[in-house]
């Protein structure tokens, strides 16, 4: 006897999708130019012309022979001499995002943005649209008849089963994953694979002989809380696929704002690492002005060329959205945290602890007290002069140079981050 769609539902519980773009910023190139791209190895690369530099991502072709996420172009060129190298451009990407996007919401209100190529949908009441398995196959037809991108799905009763679920099967997967199925899909599996647990955690874990997510959820919570905090509850939950966050259409846009460059060459020269951080600072503090936002907390991330990644901060002693102050702290935390001379492949500021300016209490130095509001009628100006000539019209010549830090001025080739952050030229799909 056939089921109806209500029986396809939970008596209780909720049904969760995780829908996640193919390598996308070459499928947007694929769908755009189909005749020049498809089935062809492609990778987008932070400086096409210099030939320098990684690669920010590639098609599925060119992951067929050897390209990855990162790798060096020099290195991936010499494994793959008809790679083609495309320049990246971020008003096109935003442009396919916003379809996608729009398509999700068709099915439900309830879909949460978490990047420009993945979102979460809570489809509990979409009962209209047919079963879990009908909206899953129907969104992946529509975004390939009406948009021509590829993407996987991931079907589960919450948020980490989905995101799980969706990583199982690229390109085109479609796979549901149920907590009865944690044990045997996942158990055997490293405790780095699951979602939420960095290196850092799965190295700690590795220390405690916690190898496999199964040894994770058959671990004492008691002792986990005692090594790691609350975040030992949550993963000891997580290892028994447990999860009770929720589908937020109305997440904040921006729990920080930041700006990440990957470098052509590695730089080992002070002033020219303070150059890059100039030009980041300077955007990263622009954005944070148009939004009327104030910040509290700087971080720092380097990446060296064996792309190891280490993130300093440091909460200043009052909130500011001034790019002077947030410069002069980035400056600082490189020189107390990395060896003058040591090479570094990428360079990153992010602003933290972002609060709206009209709810907050900027303070006054007591020393340049007399200064700062000419100051800020300056900063003012200048944000004024760039809003209508662009953001090249007023510079200082310390922003000058030939990096990509110097492109993130330019809103096409500038990039999103995974936490939806404009960040330059870095995500791993």
């Amino acid at each position: 006897m056939t089921k109806s769609v209500n029986e396809h539902y939970p008596a209780k519980g909720r049904v969760i999708i995780h829908l996640d773009m193919n390598a996308f910023y070459c499928s947007v190139h694929e769908a755009e130019e189909p005749e020049k791209y498809k089935n062809r190895p492609t990778a987008v690369s932070g400086s096409v012309e210099q030939r320098k530099g990684i690669i920010v991502t590639c098609s599925y072709t060119a992951r067929s022979k050897g390209i990855k996420t990162g790798m060096n172009v020099r290195q991936a060129l010499q494994l793959c001499p008809e790679l083609i190298l495309i320049k990246p451009d971020f008003t096109l990407y935003r442009k396919y995002s916003h379809g996608f996007m729009a398509i999700a919401r068709q099915y439900t209100p309830l879909v949460e943005a978490v990047s420009i190529d993945e979102c979460y949908m809570d489809i509990t009441g979409s009962k209209m649209f047919g079963s879990p398995l009908d909206i899953a196959a129907s969104l992946q037809q529509r975004i390939m008849s009406e948009w021509s991108l590829p993407c996987s799905i991931g079907l589960a009763p919450n948020k980490l089963l989905a995101k799980m679920a969706s990583d199982m099967k690229k390109p085109n997967g479609l796979t549901v994953l149920r907590i009865r199925d944690v044990r045997q899909v996942l158990w055997d599996k490293s405790c780095d694979t699951l979602f939420g647990i960095g290196k850092k955690t799965a190295d700690k874990l590795l220390k405690l002989n916690i190898r496999t997510i199964g040894q994770l959820a058959g671990t004492d919570e008691k002792m986990l809380i005692k090594q790691f905090g609350v975040v030992g509850s949550w993963m000891k939950a997580a290892a028994h696929g447990i999860d009770h966050g929720e589908v937020n259409p109305n997440r904040e846009l921006n729990k920080s704002i930041g700006h990440t460059t990957t470098l052509p060459a590695d730089l080992t020269a002070r002033e020219d690492v303070y150059r890059v951080l100039l030009n980041l600072a300077d955007q990263t503090g622009r954005r944070l002005r148009r939004q009327k936002l104030v910040a509290t907390t700087v971080q720092l991330t380097i990446r060296n060329p064996d792309m190891t990644t280490i993130t300093r901060s440091h909460t200043l002693g009052a909130p500011t959205q001034t790019s002077e102050e947030f410069y002069k702290e980035a400056c600082r935390l490189y020189d107390k945290h990395w060896k003058v001379g040591e090479p570094i492949r990428l360079l990153g500021i992010t602003l933290q602890n972002l609060k709206l300016l009209e709810e907050t209490a900027l303070q006054l130095d007591l020393f340049s007290y007399e200064q700062q509001p000419r100051k800020e009628a300056l900063t003012k100006a200048m944000d004024q002069l760039r809003d209508k000539y662009g953001e090249d019209a007023v510079l200082t010549a310390g922003m000058l140079g030939d990096d990509p830090s110097t492109l993130i001025r330019n809103k096409r080739i500038r990039g999103t981050s995974l936490q939806k952050d404009d960040s330059l030229l870095y995500i791993d799909e």
